[in-house]
C-alpha cells in the first residue's frame, strides 16, 4: 500500500492545537512604542543620508536620533506599565487582606486617575468591613465567653470545634484539652442524638440534673455545624416541684386544722365530764384513757403539721456578713448522742443568713449522727454486743466507732463545706431531698428538702455523695457572694 504524502491528512489521527505564542504587555508596549515612531525615522533617516555632510556626522546624528527614539519608547512603556503594576500589587494585597497599599495618581477627569480612585475606594471599603468584621468576632466571643449556658458547636464528624467557658466548667476541663476531641469521648454524644428542646442527664452530673438541650445548624465555609446550647433546668423544675408541694401543704395544713382544733376542744371538754357522767370507776378510766389518746395524737399531729408549715413558709434569707466558724463549732457542740468532730478551716465570711444556715447544718449533722450510730447499732447487733467485726477470712476486728466530721475550705469563688460520716450510706441519695421521703421510722422527710431550700435561696448547691470506703457525705457549696447581694 503506497504511503500517504507528507503532510496529507491521515483518519484517526488529531494534530495537537498549535500553541499560540503571545507577547508580555511590557513587550507589546515597547514594540509598539518603536512602531509608531519608525516612520518618522526612516523619513528622517532619509532626509539626513540625502545631505551633504560628512559621513561621521551623518553617523552621529543617526546615532543620536536612535538613541533618543529607544529614550521614548522606553518612558513611554514605563509611563504605561507602572501604573499597572501598581494596581497589580494594590488588587495582590488585598486578596491577602493586606489593606494598607494604596493606588497612586488617583485623580478624576483621567482614565488612569478614575480606576485608581475605584481601587482605592474598594481597598478602604475592605478595609471598614475587615474592622467591623473583627470588632463583630471580637463581640461575638466576649458574648459567647460571658454566656452563663454551656455552648459548644462540632463539625460534621461530631468534633469539637468551639467550646465556651461555661462549658469548660460543666466538663472540668479546659479548651485545649477538649478541642479536637469528638462528642463521644467527652460525653456529649446524647446531645447530638436528641430532639432540640429535650432534657437530657449526662452521665457526668448528679443523676437528678436535668439539662435542656437546644440544638441548631450553622455553616462555616460552607461546611454544615452542629451549634448545641446547654441549660440547666434543675433548679427551675425543683422550684415547681417545691412550689407544688406548699401549695398541697398549705391545703392539707388548713384542712387538717380545721379538724384538730375542734378534736381537742372537744377531747379536752369530755374527759372533765367522764366523773359525772359516767359512775361505774373502770368506765371512767377507760374513757378517760381513750380521750387522753385522741388530745395526745391531736397535738402530735398539730406539732407535725407546723413542721411542714416550716417547709411551705420558708422566709428569703436575710444576708449579713458573718463568721462561719462560730456557726459550726456551736452547730456542733449542740448534738450530745456523739461528739461531732470539726477539722481546722480557713477563717471566713460570708454573706448570709445565719439562723437558715445553722438550721441547715442542725439538719445535716443530726442525719450524720443518726447513720453513723445505725451503722454502730447494726455492727453490734450481727457480732452479739460484742463490738467487734470479722473481715473475709473471719477473723476478728474491733468494730469501728461511729464517726461525723465537719469540714469545710474556701476558694476564691466558692465556700465548700462537708459533713462526713461513717453510717451504711444511701441505697438511692437523690431520693433523699424529695419531700416527706425518709428511711427513717420516726423521719418527717423534710430535713433535707428545707436544707437544699436554705441553701438554693442564698444561691448554692447541695449533694448528698456515698463515700467510696464508708457513710455518707453531704457537700454544701455557697459562692463567696450571695445571690441576693449580686442582684442588689
Amino acid at each position: 500500500m503506497a504511503s500517504s504524502p507528507r503532510g496529507s491528512f491521515r483518519p484517526g489521527v488529531r494534530k495537537p492545537p498549535r500553541k499560540r505564542v503571545r507577547l508580555l504587555y511590557e513587550r507589546r508596549i515597547s514594540l509598539f512604542s518603536l512602531l509608531v515612531a519608525l516612520p518618522g525615522m526612516i523619513v528622517s533617516g532619509i532626509f539626513i543620508v540625502l545631505q551633504s555632510w560628512s559621513v561621521e556626522s551623518k553617523c552621529a546624528l543617526l546615532f543620536a536620533e536612535l538613541f533618543v527614539w529607544w529614550l521614548l519608547a522606553m518612558i513611554l512603556q514605563e509611563q504605561t506599565t507602572r501604573p499597572m503594576q501598581t494596581l497589580a500589587n494594590v488588587i495582590a494585597s488585598l486578596r491577602e487582606e493586606d489593606y494598607s497599599f494604596r493606588a497612586r495618581g488617583a485623580a478624576a477627569n483621567d482614565a488612569l486617575g478614575e480606576l485608581s480612585l475605584e481601587v482605592n475606594a474598594l481597598a478602604d471599603l475592605l478595609a471598614d468591613q475587615r474592622i467591623l468584621s473583627i470588632e463583630a468576632t471580637a463581640l461575638l466571643r466576649r458574648v459567647v465567653e460571658e454566656i452563663d449556658a454551656p455552648l459548644f458547636t462540632f463539625d460534621p464528624d461530631q468534633v469539637l470545634r468551639l467550646v465556651n467557658s461555661a462549658g469548660e466548667r460543666l466538663l472540668q476541663q479546659p479548651a485545649v484539652r477538649l478541642l479536637g476531641r469528638t462528642a463521644e469521648e467527652i460525653g456529649l454524644a446524647g446531645c447530638l442524638t436528641a430532639e432540640s428542646e429535650t432534657l437530657v442527664t449526662l452521665p457526668f452530673q448528679t443523676p437528678n440534673a436535668r439539662w435542656l438541650v437546644r440544638r441548631s445548624s450553622f455553616r462555616q465555609r460552607g461546611v454544615p455545624h452542629s451549634l448545641i446550647v446547654l441549660a440547666d433546668v434543675s433548679r427551675a423544675l425543683r422550684e415547681e416541684e417545691r412550689s407544688a408541694w406548699q401549695r398541697l401543704i398549705r391545703v392539707l395544713g388548713h384542712e387538717l386544722n380545721n379538724s384538730l382544733t375542734p378534736i381537742k376542744s372537744i377531747a379536752g371538754s369530755l374527759s372533765t365530764q367522764i366523773a359525772n357522767a359516767v359512775p361505774d370507776a373502770a368506765q371512767r378510766q377507760d374513757f378517760g384513757r381513750g380521750l387522753a389518746i385522741i388530745e395526745t395524737r391531736a397535738d402530735n399531729l398539730n406539732r407535725f403539721l407546723q413542721a411542714y408549715r416550716q417547709l411551705a413558709q420558708m422566709p428569703p434569707p436575710a444576708l449579713r456578713r458573718t463568721s462561719i466558724a462560730p456557726i459550726i463549732e456551736r452547730v456542733a457542740g449542740l448534738e450530745t448522742r456523739l461528739p461531732v468532730q470539726v477539722a481546722p478551716g480557713p477563717g471566713i465570711e460570708l454573706n448570709v443568713d445565719p439562723d437558715q444556715l445553722e438550721q441547715m447544718l442542725i439538719n445535716l449533722v443530726r442525719n450524720a449522727v443518726e447513720a453513723a450510730l445505725e451503722r454502730g447499732r447494726s455492727a453490734g447487733q450481727s457480732t452479739g454486743q460484742s463490738a467487734v467485726q470479722s473481715d473475709d477470712e473471719g477473723a476478728a476486728l474491733p468494730a469501728e466507732d461511729p464517726l461525723v466530721v465537719i469540714r469545710w475550705e474556701a476558694s476564691e469563688k466558692e465556700f465548700v463545706l462537708t459533713v462526713e460520716d461513717n453510717g451504711p450510706g444511701l441505697l438511692n441519695p437523690s431520693n433523699a431531698f424529695i419531700p416527706f421521703y425518709t428511711t427513717k421510722p420516726t423521719g418527717s422527710g423534710i430535713g433535707l428538702p428545707l436544707s437544699r431550700q436554705i441553701v438554693e435561696a442564698h444561691g448554692g448547691s447541695i449533694q448528698l455523695l456515698n463515700r467510696s470506703e464508708k457513710g455518707c457525705q453531704a457537700r454544701v457549696t455557697l459562692p463567696r457572694v450571695a445571690e441576693a447581694e449580686r442582684e442588689i
